[in-house]
């Protein structure tokens, strides 16, 4: 099997929650397990990967346990359900990719990578808190919790009131070279969940989680820039990244250059909940010596690396 290299494959979070009546933890395995079928295709191929991944609803679900528990249990700090969130998708991706190559008869292994990220305790994130986290409240409970807890609250669109916190952008990778290391040794990773779990060092250099959460994609960018990865894949819900999408004037964007994606985004073509983010992460991996990136549906990952489909992001 010819080596292709490095590529780090960011899987988001949601696509572990098919729909509203399929989120239990069977459910979000069986998601997972598609997913890594096609990664582990991808793996067939000849490449070296490391899986990233997204935990928004899961760190969504295991705030509302803590929440619905905390008459008789300690709450869980933000940073903590980053971590468990983590264990339990990388224990997920882990078995799947494992099952993957017994199947396969591929002599490989996966091994899940608990991962800090250090982020600037200056960063303007910090004074501008935005992302919305944990359940909706009335407004007494809002208005409590910003007075008992300091948290930062806000009304949602006329649906209640929720928490917000930082999304200060990443800096860097604590574990970066042990992942680098397996995946040079031939071990598939899973890695940088969410983002990775949101710290800052000490002037003692001490790291302290924080309450904050870090975009995935950002995360997964400066892992593959870290790391030295020849490619960057971001798994999504569409198969090609469109300018006008759901407009008459829809057009599926098949290769463009470094220089085209920061025009179209500059332009205010990607959305900014949903593709922009993604755009952005790509922008920043060829910017900062990044050769080519992917953008398509899990399904599709196998075609688009022979060409086939996808939209790709080269350097010129």
């Amino acid at each position: 099997m010819e080596k292709k290299g490095i590529a780090v494959v960011a899987v988001g979070g949601n696509s572990l929650i098919k729909s509203k009546d399929k989120t239990t933890i069977p459910d979000q395995y069986e998601a997972g397990a598609e997913s890594m079928h096609h990664i582990a295709e991808m793996i067939a191929q000849g490449w070296d990967v490391v899986v990233t991944h997204g935990n928004g609803p899961q760190v969504g679900f295991i705030l509302r346990r803590s929440e619905l528990s905390s008459h008789v249990l300690h709450e869980v700090p933000l940073d903590y359900c980053g971590a468990d969130s983590q264990g339990a998708i990388g224990y997920m991706f882990a078995r799947a990719l494992t099952n993957e190559f017994k199947d396969r008869k591929m002599d490989k292994k996966a091994a899940a990578v608990v991962t800090q990220t250090i982020v600037r305790v200056d960063d303007p994130a910090f004074k501008n808190p935005s992302k919305p986290i944990g359940s909706f409240m009335e407004e007494d409970e809002a208005k409590r919790r910003q007075a008992e807890d300091g948290w930062d609250v806000v009304e949602d669109a006329g649906r209640g009131w929720r928490r917000v916190v930082p999304s200060p952008k990443p800096f860097d990778i604590v574990e970066a070279d042990a992942i680098q290391a397996l995946a040079k040794a031939g071990i598939v990773v899973v890695a940088v969940g969410g983002g990775g779990i949101p710290v800052v060092r000490e002037e003692n250099g001490d790291l302290r989680g924080v309450e904050a959460v870090i975009d995935k994609d950002f995360g997964s960018s400066l892992l593959a820039n870290m790391i030295g990865a020849d490619l960057f894949v971001i798994s999504t819900a569409v198969e090609k990244v469109a300018l006008h999408f759901n407009t008459p004037e829809e057009k599926w964007l098949e290769t463009i250059t470094l220089e085209e994606a920061k025009k179209f985004a500059a332009e205010g073509h990607f959305a900014k909940g949903s593709m922009l983010p993604k755009v952005e992460a790509i922008i920043q991996f060829l910017e900062k010596g990044g050769k080519k990136a992917l953008i398509t549906n899990p399904e599709n990952i196998g075609r688009a690396l022979n060409g086939e489909t996808g939209t790709w992001i080269v350097k010129e």
